[in-house]
């Protein structure tokens, strides 16, 4: 990450740096790059710097931070190119850096906030993240029957366009595991099913008009609305919860 970035003035999604500047950047920390090596690794697919109207190259800092992803897993880690395509791929889906040097990218955890309910923090935690099958398993450390279980009775499921889970789909699993270690299956899970969908649909009658709005700040307003009850909903079901669980303990 560059020290603009690292300030705050940069906009890593806006290509402006040229090849030669790019290699600048690099030469310090690779002694081996060459414009022809960043050439070459465009070739690969492993990055896609924009082009202007003349075909002139225009990196981010985003590509910038590949190439040395790229360069570093080559230089320290003797990675085929094969698996470096492999470890970005899985980075352009959310999973975190490596930990350990070498290994694959992994799942990243969510923090523990006190006194907030864990779905809450997927707002805009893990927003982009997508597993596979076997990585939503292993991050949860639940066996495949409970995850086939869950989807026979439509608790859970891939996300909308393809065959991937979102970290919505990683926290279903490790609750649905918690749950299922006191006896409690994935048939009887359904209710929660039902009422998610009718909140969601709540929020839907609130929203829809706002994103019918035309103004150019309507959309970000009806995103906002929508988080604002996502949250009330779920500090209702959890006050609810908790009152409920206070009368059993009376």
């Amino acid at each position: 990450m560059s020290s603009a970035q690292r300030a705050g003035s940069y906009d890593p999604d806006a290509p402006r740096m040229t090849i030669g500047e790019v290699l600048a950047i690099l030469s310090p920390e690779f002694s081996d790059v060459s414009i022809s090596k960043i050439r070459f690794l465009e070739e690969q697919g492993l990055v896609e710097p924009q082009r202007t109207a003349a075909g002139y190259r225009k990196f981010s800092a985003n590509d910038v931070d590949r190439l040395r992803y790229v360069l570093s897993a080559q230089r320290d880690h003797y990675l085929p190119l094969r698996v470096i395509r492999e470890h970005l791929q899985a980075l352009d889906r959310g999973l975190a850096p490596p930990e350990i040097p070498g290994a694959g990218p992994q799942v990243p955890e969510i923090a523990p906030e006190p006194g907030v309910p864990t779905a809450a923090r997927f707002d805009g935690h893990n927003a982009g993240l997508r597993l596979t099958r076997s990585e939503l398993l292993r991050a949860s450390g639940v066996e495949s029957d409970l995850l086939e279980a869950l989807e026979q009775f439509g608790v859970l499921a891939p996300a909308p366009g393809g065959p991937w889970y979102d970290g919505e789909a990683l926290e279903v699993l490790r609750a649905a595991a918690a749950l299922s270690a006191h006896g409690i299956e994935a048939r009887h899970l359904r209710m929660f099913r039902t009422a998610a969908d009718r909140e969601v649909a709540l929020a839907e009658q609130v929203v829809a008009p706002l994103q019918r709005q035309r103004s150019a700040d309507s959309g970000a307003h009806a995103e906002q609305v929508a988080r604002e009850i996502s949250a009330a909903c779920l500090r209702l079901h959890t006050a609810l919860v908790a009152g409920a669980l206070g009368h059993l303990r009376g």
